[in-house]
């Protein structure tokens, strides 16, 4: 609903405000100098960008689009099921193999729809779980072993966005080389002997172009590319959680701990509490020990000792 909230502020703000000043729209659409300036533009981004950025830039847009943001409901998800999986890991990795070599097919992951429909999450959590199962790793090797892969996916994440930003900066260009060219037809037909009258039209047409190129840079594309940088912000938040969850768990935290230290890392305005989180896996543990106990109940092993608790 925002950014269709700002598209309206910035259309009516541009155009009403043309039109208020007396301008009528008919002088203003010039389809020719549109075609020109986007399809430069769109050239431009086939030209400059592989494949996979395309397809990525696509991707993000379509997210865009459908706001399809990672809430809190999103967070209680990843955070339980981690915790599951941490649960699994407690009786040994290997555990774990019926569940991270065919995740779609786990009823364990199937409890999380919202983390199966994200293939870079879910791709990140099985990798590293499977890592884990492979050999004995410790937690400082770890840790770098997925810094170094956070980097790696930020670089990819984020070159859609960058260039994005760099058509942006370069739309004014656009705007005047299509300006120059109806500058040009202009003269020509100053040559060919038309009048003040339509030399003046088709000048006043030909600046059109400027003003499009400005406004695609700064009403259009550039807030495209910052919101496309929040939302590669808002995955990469998701996997550093991750992260931080699997590296307590190899520190040999209890996977409450583990689970709270990856919350700490969730965005402020969709952060759980502490005790939010406690009476999820709470309430979790309620329907995993079943009908024998009307109170929900965490496992022993969850439960770290005094001095962990108030540290963390």
């Amino acid at each position: 609903m925002q950014p269709f909230v700002g598209i309206l502020i910035v259309l009516g703000c541009v155009f009403g405000g043309f039109m208020l000043h007396g301008g009528s729209f008919r002088v203003i659409w010039q389809p020719v100098e549109l075609l020109i300036i986007v399809g430069a533009a769109v050239g431009a981004i086939v030209l400059g960008n592989p494949r996979h950025v395309l397809s990525e830039m696509l991707w993000q847009l379509k997210k865009l689009v459908k706001r399809d943001h990672h809430g809190q409901e999103f967070q209680r998800q990843l955070l339980l099921l981690m915790y599951e999986l941490l649960q699994a890991a407690s009786g040994g990795l290997k555990a774990l193999d019926a569940h991270v070599e065919a995740p779609q097919q786990s009823p364990l992951f199937q409890r999380y729809p919202l983390i199966l429909n994200d293939p870079k999450l879910l791709h990140f959590i099985v990798d590293n779980f499977r890592l884990m199962a492979m050999g004995k790793i410790s937690a400082h090797e770890l840790e770098g072993v997925l810094e170094q892969e956070l980097d790696a996916i930020q670089e990819e994440l984020t070159q859609p966005s960058r260039s994005l930003h760099k058509i942006a900066e370069a739309m004014p260009g656009f705007g005047i080389l299509a300006a120059v060219l109806g500058i040009v037809m202009a003269m020509n037909n100053v040559a060919e002997g038309a009048s003040t009258g339509e030399i003046a039209v088709m000048v006043a047409a030909a600046m059109v172009g400027t003003f499009i190129g400005i406004f695609f840079c700064y009403g259009v594309l550039d807030p495209i590319s910052n919101m496309m940088k929040q939302l590669v912000h808002e995955e990469l938040a998701s996997l550093e959680s991750v992260k931080v969850v699997l590296v307590t768990h190899v520190a040999g935290k209890p996977p409450l701990l583990a689970i709270d230290a990856g919350r700490r890392l969730v965005q402020l305005n969709i952060k759980p509490t502490f005790v939010q989180l406690e009476s999820w896996i709470d309430a979790l543990n309620g329907k995993q020990d079943g009908a024998d106990s009307s109170t929900p109940r965490r496992r022993a092993s969850d439960r770290a000792p005094e001095g962990e608790r108030r540290a963390a």
